[in-house]
């Protein structure tokens, strides 16, 4: 029989057997002991003054905050059976905090500047809470920050500039609070934003520049003030979503926002503006599906080249100051499903295509200076001003 020579490599010695075996297992009981949980110091003296500085009234004894017991576990300790059962997420070996996504349990409290340490954080969210005071200029070190989520609480005071050095910062929902002040004037350096939402706050001035990544925009229920200025939408060609209603915007809305290349949907009701101009999409191409004009100043004849947007299914443009006859080309849109058009001085007889069986359309033409408006349409309703309102808006007798 042929003699064989095992190499070192092929055949191991018992103590290299054994060597290896304490290797593995040294490997094995490093990682159970990643798994249970090495929460970096910083990272724990953060989420301890986290919690240091909420209301301990306002801590609930089912809440996340209620489960975290520092004395008892570590805050990336696994399986969390019983402390730290919710409200944070870390790293994959366990390490580091990468969220905090609080649940809405009515905490109460200031956010402590020491939340800077979490320098691995991706994502805070304490939505629809009553977290109170400032935003801290601190945030600005959440350098790995992709979400930011504090809606629906009682924040004050201006928008920290600092919060425009987050680069990493993909979303921004501060709406509904008590935020004041202007808008950060660099706000366009958070290239990375895909979403903004500032509404309902107490804020004021003119509109920035804004970041060309962003695909929605929701400034609502502001204070906001000036011209809608082409500069401040330059180079947006993916925003897809603009609401910007219930501020105080004057002044004519120019030809270029409806030709922003990826708009679907528009919200600018309920401010100041007095004049639109409109033309027909560039190559007959556009995904404008509705659009909100209501409550404003706009004068001159309904917008004839609304209707040739191919998409345009809402159009709104309810007490205004529209004069002149309903275009026959809203009459002829079959996408056009609702159509608002009441409270202005709309003069004539509605087109005729807006009445009958197969109507398709929805909305109101009522209180203008329509006649021949059948009163048992549900479009004609409320019913028209009096004669004399409108002989009086004309300074003679309407046009029937």
């Amino acid at each position: 029989m042929e003699n064989k020579n095992y190499t070192s490599s092929e055949k191991q010695s018992p103590v290299a057997m054994f060597n290896t075996l304490c290797y593995l297992l040294l490997l094995l009981l490093l990682h159970f002991s990643l798994s249970q949980g090495l929460t970096f110091p910083q990272d724990i003296s953060a989420l301890k003054a986290f919690k240091a500085s909420i209301k301990p009234t306002s801590i609930p004894s089912w809440s996340c905050l209620a489960s975290w017991d520092f004395a008892a576990a570590d805050p990336c300790a696994l399986p969390r059976r019983t402390h730290f059962t919710c409200g944070i997420i870390c790293s994959i070996d366990s390490t580091r905090v990468t969220q905090i996504t609080l649940d809405p349990a009515g905490y109460s409290g200031q956010l402590t500047p020491l939340l800077s340490q979490l320098t691995q954080l991706t994502i805070l969210d304490l939505s629809d809470n009553s977290f109170f005071g400032s935003i801290p200029s601190s945030i600005s070190s959440l350098r790995s920050l992709q979400t930011l989520i504090l809606k629906s609480n009682s924040f004050s005071g201006s928008i920290p500039d600092s919060v425009t050095t987050l680069k990493s910062l993909e979303s921004l929902d501060i709406s509904h609070n008590s935020l004041s002040g202007p808008l950060p004037k660099t706000l366009n350096l958070l290239s990375g934003l895909r979403r903004l939402d500032l509404s309902y706050n107490q804020l004021t001035g003119f509109l920035p520049k804004l970041p060309y990544n962003l695909l929605e925009l929701a400034l609502k229920g502001n204070s906001l003030s000036g011209y809608i200025s082409n500069s401040s939408f330059d180079g947006l060609t993916q925003l897809e979503v603009v609401e910007l209603s219930e501020n105080s915007f004057t002044g004519t809305l120019g030809v270029w926002f409806f030709l922003l290349p990826a708009l679907q949907q528009a919200d600018l009701a309920n401010n100041s503006l007095t004049r639109v101009e409109i033309s027909k999409p560039s190559g007959g191409n556009s995904d404008l599906v509705a659009i909100d004009l209501g409550f404003n100043h706009i004068e001159g004849n309904a917008p004839t080249d609304f209707a040739n947007y191919p998409q345009l299914s809402s159009l709104t443009l309810r007490y205004n100051r529209l004069r002149g006859a309903i275009p026959l080309e809203y009459s002829k849109k079959k996408s056009l499903r609702r159509l608002f058009l009441d409270g202005n001085f709309l003069i004539g007889r509605p087109p005729s295509d807006f009445f009958g069986g197969d109507t398709w359309v929805s909305g109101s033409l009522g209180n203008n200076c329509l006649v021949g408006c059948p009163g048992s349409s549900q479009l004609c309703s409320p019913s028209q001003k009096p004669y004399e309102v409108c002989k009086q808006a004309y300074g003679r007798k309407p046009m029937a």
